[in-house]
């Protein structure tokens, strides 16, 4: 059976599940809920600073995007970091790892951008016993206007100087975590690299306003009357976090440090593309908030099968498998050529990939008397929209043409597959490559 056990730089856990800072981490009696469901870790829901805490809403703090069936498929949130006594998170957690040694708690922080702030906060949660810190450099909502969260995650220079006053403070490790809303996410990666972060987490929540009330007029959700933008996660945000993870995984100054995937991770494979991705573990919320924390034990069952069934012992075996293939758009093999196919035996005759090809793509698909849907090769580019707007699973497929074939497009046969297409001299950006 395969072995989930995970090692993040350093900090030790049954399984590469944490939950990540939010809502379901704000209290002991939450983490002890979810280490019995089976979770292998936590980041503890963002501590602030001593001092009066800080107030959040009453009024609803969630907004929501809904699929046709009504399955959650974004959540908008306006909630701060915790509005709990600082004191009393910390003795929560001292008690919480002291009960669960073999779980990971990682603590998450957000103070003033000053480093007597910082230094005067570490201490107090290395005495707890956690294995490390989480540096919140994301939320793009409330603690931003105060000069915190992503005020700070969007300037590198920030970044670096915050992380060094936190590897000179602090002796376990150091994770950054990063706002999405940024333009390059690889410039505060390589300031937490340069800061000596010993690794970063993403993504945080996206800037959004997820809905109006036609009615009052008033942003969802709505607080006597007005509305704030909020933080965008859930399933939604998966593609966008996956190309941001791949960005600094593949980067030059970025490459190497250890990553911590966050966004839309609802089920095991999520959870493994990210792996494949560069990402030594992986943090959930929205699916734990969705449908309770025993949803981790469906992401461990269907992770360990799929790894006994493609023979990997461990998570390494697969961690960053997929990076050498992301490549930027230019290097891509343009002699590459495939047609859809339709599956007659499965077709339902719907007529969804006609009506999308016909009026929106190629008008590559032509209808039969008896409402038969057939490919018409010469017309054909393999765009995939016919694929994805087909409601029956594999009943369109793309095939690639051998080598050799002739593409009835031009009538050009086919050229072979390139072992090293960035170097080929027929490749047009070979000598950029070079």
């Amino acid at each position: 059976m395969a072995d989930l056990t995970s090692d993040f730089v350093g900090i030790k856990s049954p399984n590469p599940f944490w939950l990540a800072s939010a809502p379901p981490t704000d209290k002991e009696y939450n983490v002890r809920r979810a280490f019995e469901a089976g979770w292998g870790g936590v980041v503890w829901k963002t501590l602030g600073s001593e001092g009066p805490p800080v107030v959040n809403v009453n009024g609803p703090r969630y907004g929501a995007i809904y699929g046709a069936d009504r399955r959650l498929l974004g959540l908008n949130n306006i909630e701060l970091i915790t509005d709990r006594d600082l004191y009393t998170n910390l003795e929560e957690i001292k008690r919480v790892k002291a009960d669960y040694p073999d779980r990971a708690i990682v603590v998450s922080i957000m103070v003033p951008c000053e480093e007597a702030a910082w230094k005067a906060i570490l201490p107090l949660v290395e005495d707890t016993g956690a294995d490390g810190i989480e540096l919140n450099f994301g939320c793009p909502h409330g603690m931003s206007e105060r000069g915190m969260g992503a005020a700070v995650g969007q300037v590198p220079e920030y970044i670096e100087m915050v992380t060094r006053w936190c590897k000179q403070y602090y002796s376990k490790p150091v994770i950054v975590k990063l706002t999405p809303n940024i333009t390059d996410i690889r410039k505060p990666a390589a300031a937490a690299k340069a800061g000596g972060a010993d690794a970063v987490s993403l993504i945080n929540t996206i800037n959004s306003i997820t809905s109006v009330n036609l009615d009052t007029m008033s942003p969802e959700p709505s607080i006597d009357g007005q509305g704030s933008h909020g933080g965008y996660c859930g399933p939604a945000v998966k593609p966008i976090a996956m190309s941001m993870v791949s960005e600094i995984a593949r980067g030059e100054e970025t490459r190497g440090i250890p990553i911590s995937g966050i966004g839309g991770i609802t089920t095991w494979r999520d959870a493994a593309e990210f792996i494949t991705l560069g990402c030594g573990n992986v943090q959930v919320c929205t699916a734990a908030m969705t449908y309770g924390f025993k949803i981790v034990q469906e992401m461990i069952s269907g992770l360990s099968d799929w790894m006994d069934e493609k023979g990997h012992t461990s998570v390494a075996d697969f961690q960053g498998a997929a990076v050498p293939n992301v490549t930027d758009w230019q290097y891509l093999n343009l002699n590459y050529v495939a047609k859809a196919k339709i599956n007659q035996d499965l077709c339902i005759s719907c007529g969804r990939c006609f009506a999308a090809c016909e009026d929106t793509s190629h008008q590559a698909i032509s209808m039969s008397e008896g409402r038969v849907f057939e490919v018409i090769d010469g017309e054909c580019v393999a765009c995939n929209l016919c694929v994805n707007v087909c409601p029956v699973e594999d009943c369109i497929t793309m095939e690639a043409m051998a080598p050799g074939t002739v593409d009835p497009r031009t009538g050009n046969v086919v050229e072979p597959d390139y072992a090293n297409w960035t170097t080929h001299p027929n490749n047009p950006s070979a000598t950029a490559a070079e």
